[in-house]
């Protein structure tokens, strides 16, 4: 087995960031080559243990759907490969788990799409009957599948911050009419194509969030990762209607499984915080969830 990967160390290229995930190296002005750890966060902190294999099936999932996706949108992929821009030593680090990117503008919004109500759009629509000012038909159940797709934006949070869930009229005012308009629509036609074909490989995605950034045309063009299970809530088919019957969340394809466990785990007979320091993952736990990553790209390919 490929030793598990928490943060990359090039040298060859300057480091521009490190997400709760991805460590970004700039390649010349032009191209950022993205490097998918196996770092998982859950409530927006980084957990100790990495997942081994992570951030390879977070990549070969992403470019799976910008294939299959790139009639609907332009996306960020350059072509090139990322073993072509570092040094023949730091190739390991590098192969499978990285894309080589064009340099955008980023769109400092979250471009949520919700098919079903589940995590904080079910908090939010018991409290208010609506989700990020999109009013809802009463009577809905948790997970329970929403009459369409709705737009439900955040707007992006700084590093081990939470995203804030945003109305639509305050997406106009961060970005404009027109590209929110565009960022919308684009985002709730992915999620319906994406959801489709989800469905003939036995999976269900409840929600999802895209980012998009403007290039150097002023065309929003779809960039970071896309359908994975860390941007998506991925339910497999088989489990759904037992769970929905009950009020219970859908077993999961995503970290949804250490989310639960956290939220279980006592630390000095109290609830963990969802703060830095975060507990200390179990094998098991670690285990449990590189395996769901793992089944859910060998049912899309499948």
């Amino acid at each position: 087995m490929v030793a598990a990967l928490h943060t990359s160390s090039l040298t060859s290229l300057p480091l521009l960031a490190r997400g709760k995930v991805r460590d970004n190296y700039a390649v010349g002005d032009d191209r950022i080559l993205m490097v998918a750890s196996d770092r998982l966060s859950a409530f927006d902190v980084i957990m100790g243990e990495p997942i081994p294999g992570k951030g390879e099936i977070l990549t070969q999932m992403a470019l799976f759907w910008f294939a299959r996706l790139g009639h609907v949108c332009p996306n960020h992929l350059t072509g090139d490969a990322p073993e072509s821009v570092v040094q023949p030593g730091e190739v390991a680090q590098v192969r499978g788990r990285t894309m080589l990117v064009q340099r955008l503008k980023p769109i400092p919004v979250e471009a949520v799409v919700r098919g079903y109500l589940a995590g904080s759009g079910w908090k939010e629509y018991q409290e208010t009957q609506s989700v990020c000012g999109v009013k809802l038909p009463p009577g809905l159940k948790n997970a329970g599948k929403l009459p369409e797709p709705i737009f439900t934006p955040a707007a992006k949070a700084e590093m081990g911050e939470h995203d804030e869930n945003i109305t639509y009229e305050q997406v106009v005012k961060i970005t404009g009419p027109e590209v929110a308009a565009q960022i919308r629509d684009l985002s709730i036609r992915i999620y319906s194509e994406a959801a489709n074909f989800a469905r003939t490989k036995g999976m269900i995605i409840a929600d999802t969030k895209f980012e998009f950034g403007l290039d150097g045309k002023g065309r929003v063009v779809l960039m970071d990762e896309v359908l994975t299970p860390d941007s998506s809530r991925y339910w497999p088919i088989e489990g759904y209607e037992a769970a929905y019957a009950k009020g219970a969340n859908p077993p999961s394809f995503d970290k949804q499984f250490v989310r639960d466990w956290l939220e279980a785990v006592r630390i000095g007979g109290k609830p963990w915080p969802k703060k830095p320091p975060a507990p200390k993952l179990p094998q098991d736990v670690i285990e449990k969830t590189a395996a769901k990553y793992r089944e859910a790209l060998e049912r899309l390919r499948a």
